[in-house]
């Protein structure tokens, strides 16, 4: 059996040192401020990522370093793996997919890589059960097939209470930014298969508890299991958070619900306030990289 590697990046909210605990490697993300890069996790903190929300400090983010990822995968070459597979933050939003193909080539590593169509908690959960489904002796094309339902079948919802950051990073597509630009509209973005990765618009309310309630209806209208995992996450808002899945609960009581923060990947974008939403179906296997750590669990 072909012995393999299994690669990640902190669009999941997690360090490296997290995931190398749970024998998966992790690359962080970069973030720019004025003429300075920093490395996800490692020499900034999400605090002080908050710090510069509140203080209207510009932030932008970018895959991994090219020379960290050939590094890596070098180091993994060198350590006897014949192949790497990869679940970063989706192409959709990141070149990460790509880069660490195009790594993987020149080391000469066999590469397989899946596109989750989206980041965080989905991203999380596909490279553990890839890992997972590995060890159990399941083929490539079984992994594959797995994260296939699991991304066919999520939706990640966001909720920006200004979309001025969403369009200045350039993560909108253009109908997004457009309706962004109305007054007293509360467009409701959403990430996922369909989009094909990008940011998109699926409603659009004028309140913010009206969107809560449209985006709670939005996933009973896609059969979300009784035993879904979902995660409400927050740009420092944990109250409005906690609100939010309170409701969730009252429709599913059965479910895996949970409040993080939001990824700072994403929350640089969305700006503060942002109420972020992932539901989907784990496919029978647990979340377990979220603990009460990590997580308020609702």
């Amino acid at each position: 059996m072909m012995k393999l590697a299994f690669v990640t990046d902190s669009g999941t909210g997690f360090s490296s040192e997290f995931w190398k605990e749970r024998g998966i490697y992790s690359l962080p993300l970069q973030l720019t401020i004025g003429d300075k890069t920093f490395s996800e996790g490692e020499n900034i903190t999400y605090a002080q990522i908050i710090e510069n929300l509140h203080q209207q400090v510009l932030m932008k983010t970018s895959l991994p370093s090219l020379g960290r990822i050939e590094d890596l995968f070098e180091q993994i070459k060198k350590d006897g793996y014949d192949g790497v597979f990869c679940v970063p933050i989706c192409r959709g939003l990141s070149g990460t997919l790509d880069a660490m193909e195009s790594a993987a080539s020149q080391v000469g590593l066999s590469f397989y890589g899946f596109d989750c169509y989206t980041t965080a908690v989905i991203q999380a959960h596909c490279i553990e059960t890839a890992k997972a489904l590995y060890e159990e002796g399941k083929s490539i094309e079984e992994i594959m097939a797995t994260l296939e339902v699991i991304a066919k079948h999520a939706d990640t919802i966001v909720l920006c209470d200004d979309l001025q950051h969403m369009k200045r990073g350039g993560r909108l597509t253009p109908a997004a930014a457009l309706l962004g630009g109305l007054l007293k509209i509360k467009p409701l973005l959403h990430v996922n298969e369909s989009t094909h990765g990008k940011v998109d618009v699926f409603d659009k309310v004028r309140t913010m508890s009206r969107a809560q309630d449209r985006v709670v209806d939005h996933f009973e209208e896609l059969n979300l299991p009784p035993k879904a995992d979902i995660t409400v996450a927050h740009v420092d808002s944990e109250e409005a958070a906690k609100k939010f899945a309170a409701k969730f609960r009252a429709k599913y009581p059965e479910a895996t619900i949970r409040v993080i923060d939001l990824v700072s990947a994403v929350g640089i974008h969305t700006g503060l306030n942002a109420l972020c939403v992932e539901a989907f179906d784990p496919a029978g296997r647990p979340v377990d990289v979220y603990t009460a750590e990590n997580s308020i669990q609702i």
